[in-house]
């Protein structure tokens, strides 16, 4: 009895982890014959695991949303609170919490009720979490679970992507991995397009939609996902890095132009802003957008383009006072 109910837990792990398995692949991982599989996947159906069967020649199991939850598991309170809980922690600062939250979430998804998915959805919806650091990169959670479901089951994805220049384009990849650094989340994938590797940011990802078509994984160059991040944001390091002492409460100029910068508090009506940027123009635009008075920090490039900026200003202005005198 021992033998066979660590062997139906592993089978129950097995098919969590990946979306389809062939019933004579799932027997020879799992030691035994098909005939003792099938009484396996009975036992796991009897406990109120949703396995479905494929039948035919190729047929094989799968493990599909159920109309309850499976009995002595979670209750539908739990369920609940598990699903938010693990979303918060998809974008927790520590190590290796975000990247096991995402799995975890994966795989219950796959097999919580609609019901108890809207629940957790309004509950999220109404829930403000208190951050470690003002977020840069909010990624909607569907989205990252829709990603992180392609990349387990390794099913060609298609979905929209705006770059950092501001163009909007479909993409149709191959997804690998999913990489969290700092407070943003990539993918790896091979760009079948293109025909290269790519990593995307998720908060530039969007309407992310599985083909149904399954794909043979290639090898990424260098073999580390991570790794390949890095090095694409090495190269694509932003030219200025601009730091701005702000006259207004750090909240009204968070709510102005925080979508591009970091925003810290120095006082009650003072802020520090934080900004990168390939070009200068679009921070001397922002900060002259926020209405309050600001001094340059970093780099001087940017006191100086706003020192040639202020002389044209002025020249505008003067010439259309003469105009209107």
């Amino acid at each position: 009895m021992a033998d066979s109910t660590a062997r139906a837990l592993r089978l129950l792990s097995m098919l969590q982890n990946r979306r389809y398995w062939g019933g004579a692949e799932l027997a020879d991982r799992l030691g035994v014959s098909v005939r003792t599989l099938r009484r396996d996947v009975d036992r796991l159906r009897e406990l109120g695991y949703p396995v479905q069967a494929r039948p035919g020649v190729d047929g094989g199991y799968e493990l599909s949303p159920g109309a309850v939850l499976p009995p002595l598991v979670l209750d539908d309170d739990e369920a609940v609170a598990l699903t938010v809980g693990l979303q918060a922690a998809a974008q927790s600062p520590v190590a290796g919490t975000a990247e096991a939250s995402v799995r975890a979430l994966a795989k219950i998804v796959q097999v919580l009720p609609t019901r108890l998915r809207r629940r957790a959805d309004a509950l999220r919806a109404v829930t403000v979490a208190a951050v470690w650091t003002p977020s840069r990169a909010e990624i909607d959670p569907a989205c990252l679970t829709a990603v992180a479901q392609a990349c387990r089951d390794t099913e060609r994805l298609r979905f929209g992507y705006t770059t950092a220049s501001g163009e909007s384009a479909e993409r149709f990849v191959e997804p690998f991995r999913l990489v969290a650094l700092g407070r943003r989340w990539y993918l790896v994938a091979f760009d079948l397009d293109r025909g290269d590797w790519r990593s995307f940011r998720l908060d530039r990802l969007s309407a992310p939609r599985s083909t149904g078509a399954r794909f043979a994984p290639r090898s990424l160059p260098g073999g580390d996902a991570a790794e390949f991040v890095r090095a694409g944001i090495t190269s694509r390091q932003p030219g200025h890095r601009v730091e701005a002492e702000v006259q207004a409460p750090a909240d009204e100029v968070r709510a102005r132009i925080g979508q591009w910068s970091t925003v810290e508090p120095t006082g009650a009506r003072s802020c520090r802003v934080h900004m990168e940027a390939d070009d200068l123009s679009w921070p001397a635009l922002a900060l002259g957008t926020v209405g309050a008075e600001f001094a340059v920090l970093s780099p001087p490039e940017l006191r100086d383009l706003l020192g040639e900026w202020s002389g044209r200003f002025a020249a505008a202005a003067s010439a259309e006072r003469g105009r209107t005198s």
